[in-house]
């Protein structure tokens, strides 16, 4: 005579998982995959703000050819770049318009710096760099027109 056994107890299963040196392993190679990806991830807010620095120079060297060519030169070393977007007290009536909408920060919030005579070519428009010091390298290099 055999005895019936419950429907639970007629197949043994056996519940296997991972073992320690298993998930170790996963471990280890999702260290190299992240040492390899994350200073290139890094970097790239780094860069993008240099790209930003570069477009918008190349844009306020537009405006001030464009005003250059209204006005027969360059802003003075006194006016600055401001004159592209706001009247002078010393301009002529009917001889100034606006050359831009607003006058950009470089993207780590700081005023672009303007040289006329420039130290570089006829005239310099440039940021600091991440630090505000001339010089630098890396985040905080100078990038200027003399670059594009």
């Amino acid at each position: 005579m055999q005895i019936a056994r419950p429907p639970q107890f007629s197949r043994i299963r056996r519940q296997r998982g991972f073992t320690l040196i298993e998930i170790m392993v996963v471990v280890v190679i999702l260290g190299i995959l992240a040492a390899m990806v994350v200073p290139k991830v890094l970097d790239r807010p780094d860069q993008a703000r240099a790209t930003a620095a570069r477009q918008d120079i190349a844009g306020l060297m537009q405006a001030l050819k464009l005003y250059r060519l209204d006005h027969g030169s360059y802003p003075t070393q006194n006016d600055g770049l401001k004159v592209l977007v706001e009247k002078p007290a010393n301009a002529k009536a009917g001889t100034w318009r606006s050359y831009l909408e607003r006058l950009p920060n470089d993207p780590w919030g700081k005023p672009y710096q303007y040289l006329n005579p420039g130290a570089n070519g006829e005239i310099d428009v440039f940021t600091l760099g991440a630090d505000g010091q001339p010089e630098g390298e890396g985040v905080n290099a100078d990038i200027g027109s003399w670059q594009l």
